[in-house]
Protein backbone atom coordinates (compact mmCIF):
# COMPACT_ATOMS: atom_id res chain seq x y z
CA UNK A 1 0.00 0.00 0.00
CA UNK A 2 1.39 3.41 -1.02
CA UNK A 3 0.93 6.14 1.59
CA UNK A 4 2.87 8.82 -0.34
CA UNK A 5 1.33 11.58 -2.42
CA UNK A 6 1.22 10.76 -6.14
CA UNK A 7 3.34 12.60 -8.69
CA UNK A 8 0.31 14.64 -9.72
CA UNK A 9 -0.47 15.56 -6.13
CA UNK A 10 3.14 16.57 -5.53
CA UNK A 11 3.03 18.72 -8.67
CA UNK A 12 -0.15 20.35 -7.34
CA UNK A 13 1.60 20.98 -4.02
CA UNK A 14 4.59 22.54 -5.78
CA UNK A 15 2.36 24.78 -7.88
CA UNK A 16 0.37 25.92 -4.84
CA UNK A 17 3.53 26.63 -2.87
CA UNK A 18 5.04 28.59 -5.75
CA UNK A 19 1.98 30.82 -6.00
CA UNK A 20 1.82 31.37 -2.25
CA UNK A 21 5.57 31.96 -1.90
CA UNK A 22 5.19 34.77 -4.43
CA UNK A 23 1.98 36.37 -3.14
CA UNK A 24 1.69 35.28 0.50
CA UNK A 25 5.19 35.52 1.94
CA UNK A 26 5.50 36.94 5.47
CA UNK A 27 5.93 40.50 4.20
CA UNK A 28 2.80 40.22 2.04
CA UNK A 29 0.73 38.74 4.88
CA UNK A 30 1.85 41.48 7.25
CA UNK A 31 1.12 44.15 4.65
CA UNK A 32 -2.39 42.75 4.11
CA UNK A 33 -3.44 43.00 7.74
CA UNK A 34 -1.72 46.34 8.20
CA UNK A 35 -3.91 47.60 5.35
CA UNK A 36 -6.83 46.22 7.39
CA UNK A 37 -8.18 44.43 4.34
CA UNK A 38 -9.25 41.24 6.07
CA UNK A 39 -8.93 39.38 2.78
CA UNK A 40 -6.01 39.75 0.36
CA UNK A 41 -7.93 40.44 -2.85
CA UNK A 42 -4.92 40.14 -5.16
CA UNK A 43 -4.07 36.69 -3.83
CA UNK A 44 -7.72 35.67 -3.89
CA UNK A 45 -8.05 36.69 -7.55
CA UNK A 46 -4.95 34.67 -8.46
CA UNK A 47 -6.35 31.58 -6.72
CA UNK A 48 -9.73 31.97 -8.39
CA UNK A 49 -8.05 32.33 -11.78
CA UNK A 50 -6.18 29.06 -11.23
CA UNK A 51 -9.38 27.25 -10.29
CA UNK A 52 -8.57 26.48 -6.65
CA UNK A 53 -12.21 26.77 -5.63
CA UNK A 54 -13.20 24.00 -8.01
CA UNK A 55 -10.67 21.39 -6.85
CA UNK A 56 -13.38 18.88 -5.92
CA UNK A 57 -15.93 20.03 -8.49
CA UNK A 58 -16.38 17.83 -11.61
CA UNK A 59 -14.97 19.25 -14.83
CA UNK A 60 -18.47 19.18 -16.32
CA UNK A 61 -19.48 21.74 -13.69
CA UNK A 62 -16.50 24.01 -14.27
CA UNK A 63 -14.13 22.51 -11.69
CA UNK A 64 -10.81 20.69 -11.78
CA UNK A 65 -12.34 17.28 -11.15
CA UNK A 66 -9.87 16.27 -8.43
CA UNK A 67 -10.72 15.18 -4.88
CA UNK A 68 -10.53 15.66 -1.13
CA UNK A 69 -6.87 14.67 -0.86
CA UNK A 70 -5.91 17.30 -3.43
CA UNK A 71 -7.95 19.89 -1.54
CA UNK A 72 -6.13 18.93 1.67
CA UNK A 73 -2.82 19.43 -0.16
CA UNK A 74 -3.80 22.97 -1.09
CA UNK A 75 -5.17 23.82 2.35
CA UNK A 76 -1.97 22.56 3.97
CA UNK A 77 -0.14 25.15 1.86
CA UNK A 78 -2.65 27.83 2.85
CA UNK A 79 -1.90 27.03 6.50
CA UNK A 80 1.83 26.93 5.84
CA UNK A 81 1.68 30.52 4.59
CA UNK A 82 -1.07 31.80 6.94
CA UNK A 83 -2.62 33.14 3.74
CA UNK A 84 -5.35 35.75 4.41
CA UNK A 85 -7.88 34.32 1.96
CA UNK A 86 -11.24 32.56 2.49
CA UNK A 87 -10.44 29.34 0.61
CA UNK A 88 -11.35 27.05 3.50
CA UNK A 89 -14.63 28.80 4.28
CA UNK A 90 -15.64 28.98 0.62
CA UNK A 91 -14.91 25.32 -0.22
CA UNK A 92 -16.78 24.19 2.90
CA UNK A 93 -19.76 26.30 1.87
CA UNK A 94 -19.45 24.96 -1.66
CA UNK A 95 -19.45 21.38 -0.40
CA UNK A 96 -22.61 22.01 1.61
CA UNK A 97 -24.28 23.63 -1.42
CA UNK A 98 -23.36 20.94 -3.95
CA UNK A 99 -26.18 20.73 -6.48
CA UNK A 100 -27.64 24.09 -5.37
CA UNK A 101 -27.82 26.96 -7.85
CA UNK A 102 -25.72 29.14 -5.53
CA UNK A 103 -22.79 26.74 -5.82
CA UNK A 104 -21.90 28.09 -9.26
CA UNK A 105 -21.27 31.53 -7.78
CA UNK A 106 -18.69 30.04 -5.41
CA UNK A 107 -16.89 27.94 -8.04
CA UNK A 108 -16.32 30.98 -10.25
CA UNK A 109 -15.25 33.17 -7.34
CA UNK A 110 -18.11 35.58 -7.99
CA UNK A 111 -19.14 35.01 -4.35
CA UNK A 112 -17.30 34.27 -1.13
CA UNK A 113 -18.74 31.76 1.29
CA UNK A 114 -18.52 31.38 5.06
CA UNK A 115 -19.67 28.72 7.49
CA UNK A 116 -21.23 29.36 10.91
CA UNK A 117 -20.64 26.43 13.25
CA UNK A 118 -21.50 26.97 16.90
CA UNK A 119 -20.18 25.31 20.03
CA UNK A 120 -23.67 25.70 21.52
CA UNK A 121 -26.02 23.66 19.32
CA UNK A 122 -28.95 25.88 20.27
CA UNK A 123 -27.25 29.22 19.64
CA UNK A 124 -29.26 29.72 16.45
CA UNK A 125 -32.81 28.46 16.00
CA UNK A 126 -34.90 28.13 12.85
CA UNK A 127 -38.65 28.45 12.44
CA UNK A 128 -40.89 28.14 9.36
CA UNK A 129 -41.78 31.46 7.78
CA UNK A 130 -44.20 30.78 4.94
CA UNK A 131 -42.31 28.98 2.18
CA UNK A 132 -38.96 29.85 3.74
CA UNK A 133 -37.38 29.84 7.19
CA UNK A 134 -36.38 32.47 9.72
CA UNK A 135 -33.21 32.27 11.82
CA UNK A 136 -32.81 33.83 15.25
CA UNK A 137 -29.72 33.94 17.46
CA UNK A 138 -26.03 34.77 17.34
CA UNK A 139 -23.27 32.57 15.95
CA UNK A 140 -19.75 32.14 17.24
CA UNK A 141 -17.29 34.46 15.43
CA UNK A 142 -17.27 33.43 11.77
CA UNK A 143 -14.05 33.74 9.70
CA UNK A 144 -14.41 35.96 6.64
CA UNK A 145 -18.09 36.69 7.27
CA UNK A 146 -17.47 40.47 6.84
CA UNK A 147 -16.48 39.80 3.20
CA UNK A 148 -18.79 36.85 2.50
CA UNK A 149 -21.79 36.87 0.19
CA UNK A 150 -23.26 33.53 1.28
CA UNK A 151 -23.37 31.98 4.74
CA UNK A 152 -24.03 28.33 5.50
CA UNK A 153 -25.41 28.25 9.04
CA UNK A 154 -25.99 25.34 11.41
CA UNK A 155 -29.24 25.96 13.29
CA UNK A 156 -31.75 23.94 15.25
CA UNK A 157 -35.29 23.42 14.01
CA UNK A 158 -38.07 21.11 15.24
CA UNK A 159 -36.29 18.09 13.72
CA UNK A 160 -32.91 18.89 15.28
CA UNK A 161 -29.72 20.28 13.74
CA UNK A 162 -30.00 21.40 10.11
CA UNK A 163 -28.17 23.48 7.51
CA UNK A 164 -29.47 26.79 6.23
CA UNK A 165 -28.33 29.19 3.53
CA UNK A 166 -28.38 32.91 4.25
CA UNK A 167 -27.79 35.50 1.54
CA UNK A 168 -25.59 38.14 3.17
CA UNK A 169 -25.85 40.29 0.05
CA UNK A 170 -29.52 40.78 0.86
CA UNK A 171 -29.43 40.67 4.65
CA UNK A 172 -26.23 42.60 5.31
CA UNK A 173 -22.76 41.59 6.40
CA UNK A 174 -21.39 41.88 9.93
CA UNK A 175 -18.75 44.39 10.90
CA UNK A 176 -15.14 43.26 11.16
CA UNK A 177 -14.18 42.62 14.76
CA UNK A 178 -10.80 43.01 16.42
CA UNK A 179 -9.08 39.64 16.81
CA UNK A 180 -5.72 38.23 17.87
CA UNK A 181 -5.51 36.29 14.59
CA UNK A 182 -5.00 39.14 12.15
CA UNK A 183 -4.53 36.83 9.15
CA UNK A 184 -8.30 36.27 8.97
CA UNK A 185 -11.14 38.68 9.51
CA UNK A 186 -13.89 37.69 11.94
CA UNK A 187 -17.46 38.82 12.38
CA UNK A 188 -20.49 37.99 14.52
CA UNK A 189 -23.46 36.77 12.51
CA UNK A 190 -26.55 37.89 14.43
CA UNK A 191 -30.00 36.93 13.18
CA UNK A 192 -33.38 38.36 14.13
CA UNK A 193 -35.91 36.37 12.11
CA UNK A 194 -33.50 36.52 9.17
CA UNK A 195 -34.78 34.85 6.00
CA UNK A 196 -33.02 31.59 5.15
CA UNK A 197 -33.31 28.51 2.98
CA UNK A 198 -33.10 25.04 4.50
CA UNK A 199 -30.55 23.03 2.51
CA UNK A 200 -30.10 19.87 4.57
CA UNK A 201 -30.87 17.96 7.74
CA UNK A 202 -28.77 16.13 10.31
CA UNK A 203 -26.90 14.07 7.69
CA UNK A 204 -25.78 17.27 5.97
CA UNK A 205 -24.70 18.71 9.32
CA UNK A 206 -22.63 15.59 10.05
CA UNK A 207 -21.03 15.75 6.60
CA UNK A 208 -20.14 19.42 7.15
CA UNK A 209 -18.65 18.57 10.55
CA UNK A 210 -16.48 15.85 8.97
CA UNK A 211 -15.26 18.10 6.18
CA UNK A 212 -14.75 21.09 8.45
CA UNK A 213 -12.76 19.02 10.93
CA UNK A 214 -10.51 17.47 8.28
CA UNK A 215 -9.80 20.57 6.24
CA UNK A 216 -9.27 22.75 9.30
CA UNK A 217 -6.80 20.09 10.45
CA UNK A 218 -5.04 20.35 7.07
CA UNK A 219 -4.51 24.07 7.68
CA UNK A 220 -3.21 23.31 11.19
CA UNK A 221 -0.80 20.78 9.68
CA UNK A 222 0.59 23.42 7.34
CA UNK A 223 1.02 25.95 10.14
CA UNK A 224 2.69 23.41 12.43
CA UNK A 225 5.06 22.33 9.67
CA UNK A 226 6.05 25.94 9.07
CA UNK A 227 6.57 26.56 12.81
CA UNK A 228 8.80 23.48 12.96
CA UNK A 229 10.88 24.69 10.01
CA UNK A 230 11.25 28.14 11.58
CA UNK A 231 12.33 26.65 14.91
CA UNK A 232 14.90 24.33 13.31
CA UNK A 233 16.37 27.16 11.24
CA UNK A 234 16.57 29.43 14.28
CA UNK A 235 18.24 26.65 16.28
CA UNK A 236 20.91 26.44 13.57
CA UNK A 237 21.46 30.20 13.40
CA UNK A 238 21.22 31.28 17.05
CA UNK A 239 24.55 30.99 18.85
CA UNK A 240 25.08 30.83 22.60
CA UNK A 241 28.33 29.94 24.38
CA UNK A 242 29.98 29.87 20.94
CA UNK A 243 27.67 27.05 19.76
CA UNK A 244 24.42 26.94 17.80
CA UNK A 245 21.60 26.32 20.28
CA UNK A 246 20.53 23.39 18.12
CA UNK A 247 23.55 21.49 19.42
CA UNK A 248 22.12 21.52 22.95
CA UNK A 249 20.28 18.37 23.95
CA UNK A 250 17.19 20.12 25.32
CA UNK A 251 16.67 22.00 22.04
CA UNK A 252 17.31 18.85 19.99
CA UNK A 253 14.64 17.02 21.97
CA UNK A 254 12.15 19.86 21.50
CA UNK A 255 12.65 19.81 17.74
CA UNK A 256 12.47 16.01 17.59
CA UNK A 257 9.18 16.02 19.50
CA UNK A 258 7.81 18.66 17.13
CA UNK A 259 8.70 16.49 14.14
CA UNK A 260 6.91 13.48 15.65
CA UNK A 261 3.81 15.62 16.21
CA UNK A 262 3.84 17.07 12.70
CA UNK A 263 4.19 13.66 11.07
CA UNK A 264 1.39 12.32 13.24
CA UNK A 265 -0.77 15.22 12.09
CA UNK A 266 0.11 14.46 8.48
CA UNK A 267 -0.91 10.79 8.80
CA UNK A 268 -4.29 11.52 10.36
CA UNK A 269 -5.12 14.41 8.00
CA UNK A 270 -4.46 12.49 4.81
CA UNK A 271 -6.16 9.33 6.06
CA UNK A 272 -9.23 11.42 6.87
CA UNK A 273 -9.12 13.30 3.56
CA UNK A 274 -8.86 10.00 1.67
CA UNK A 275 -11.78 8.58 3.69
CA UNK A 276 -14.00 11.54 2.81
CA UNK A 277 -13.06 11.44 -0.88
CA UNK A 278 -13.58 7.67 -1.10
CA UNK A 279 -16.90 7.71 0.78
CA UNK A 280 -15.39 5.36 3.35
CA UNK A 281 -17.79 4.20 6.11
CA UNK A 282 -15.20 5.25 8.71
CA UNK A 283 -14.98 8.82 7.39
CA UNK A 284 -16.48 10.32 10.57
CA UNK A 285 -14.12 8.27 12.74
CA UNK A 286 -11.17 9.42 10.64
CA UNK A 287 -12.33 13.06 10.74
CA UNK A 288 -12.64 13.14 14.53
CA UNK A 289 -9.30 11.33 14.92
CA UNK A 290 -7.62 13.98 12.76
CA UNK A 291 -9.20 16.84 14.70
CA UNK A 292 -8.21 15.34 18.06
CA UNK A 293 -4.62 14.70 17.05
CA UNK A 294 -4.12 17.98 15.20
CA UNK A 295 -5.72 20.16 17.87
CA UNK A 296 -3.53 18.68 20.60
CA UNK A 297 -0.35 18.38 18.54
CA UNK A 298 -0.71 21.92 17.18
CA UNK A 299 -0.66 23.30 20.73
CA UNK A 300 2.50 21.36 21.55
CA UNK A 301 4.28 22.35 18.34
CA UNK A 302 3.49 26.05 18.75
CA UNK A 303 4.57 26.01 22.41
CA UNK A 304 7.86 24.32 21.53
CA UNK A 305 8.50 26.70 18.64
CA UNK A 306 8.08 29.62 21.05
CA UNK A 307 10.50 28.04 23.50
CA UNK A 308 13.15 27.41 20.84
CA UNK A 309 12.90 31.01 19.63
CA UNK A 310 13.25 32.31 23.18
CA UNK A 311 12.59 35.98 23.83
CA UNK A 312 12.29 37.03 20.18
CA UNK A 313 9.54 34.46 19.64
CA UNK A 314 7.38 36.04 22.34
CA UNK A 315 7.26 39.41 20.57
CA UNK A 316 4.08 39.95 18.61
CA UNK A 317 6.13 41.37 15.74
CA UNK A 318 7.75 37.98 15.05
CA UNK A 319 6.32 36.01 12.11
CA UNK A 320 5.82 32.96 14.33
CA UNK A 321 2.74 34.66 15.75
CA UNK A 322 0.96 34.43 12.40
CA UNK A 323 0.85 30.68 12.90
CA UNK A 324 0.41 30.56 16.66
CA UNK A 325 -2.66 32.78 16.73
CA UNK A 326 -4.16 31.17 13.63
CA UNK A 327 -3.72 27.74 15.22
CA UNK A 328 -5.52 28.82 18.39
CA UNK A 329 -8.70 29.52 16.44
CA UNK A 330 -8.36 26.38 14.31
CA UNK A 331 -7.99 24.23 17.42
CA UNK A 332 -11.53 25.30 18.44
CA UNK A 333 -13.20 25.43 15.03
CA UNK A 334 -15.69 22.61 14.36
CA UNK A 335 -15.15 21.32 17.87
CA UNK A 336 -12.00 21.07 19.96
CA UNK A 337 -10.20 17.86 20.95
CA UNK A 338 -12.57 17.28 23.90
CA UNK A 339 -15.66 17.48 21.68
CA UNK A 340 -14.18 15.08 19.17
CA UNK A 341 -13.05 12.60 21.83
CA UNK A 342 -16.67 12.44 22.95
CA UNK A 343 -17.82 12.08 19.35
CA UNK A 344 -15.25 9.38 18.62
CA UNK A 345 -16.33 7.46 21.72
CA UNK A 346 -19.97 7.55 20.59
CA UNK A 347 -18.98 6.36 17.10
CA UNK A 348 -16.89 3.46 18.42
CA UNK A 349 -19.11 2.41 21.32
CA UNK A 350 -21.48 0.25 19.21
CA UNK A 351 -18.49 -1.76 17.96
CA UNK A 352 -17.20 -2.28 21.48
CA UNK A 353 -20.64 -3.37 22.72
CA UNK A 354 -20.90 -5.80 19.80
CA UNK A 355 -17.44 -7.19 20.52
CA UNK A 356 -16.09 -6.01 17.14
CA UNK A 357 -12.68 -4.50 16.47
CA UNK A 358 -12.53 -0.71 16.64
CA UNK A 359 -9.70 -0.60 14.08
Amino acid sequence: MDFELSDDQLALQDGARELLDGLAGPASVRAAFERDEGCDRALWSAMVEQGWLGVEVPETDGGLGLGAVELAVMLEEIGRHAAPVPLLSSVLALGALRGHAAAARLVTGDSIGCVAWNRDAGAVTAAPAGAAWALTGRCDPVPFSPSADLAVVVATDDAGAALFLVDLDAGGRPLRESAMDRTRELGWLTFDAAPAERIGGSDAVDALLDRGSVFTSAEMLGGAGRALDMAVQYAKDRVQFDKPIGSFQAVKHRCADMLVDVEGMRSTVYWAAWSIGAGDPDASIAASTAKIWCSDASKRVMASALQVHGGIGFTWEHDLHFFLKRAQLDQLSFGDAVVHRQRLASLLRPRVVAGDSVI
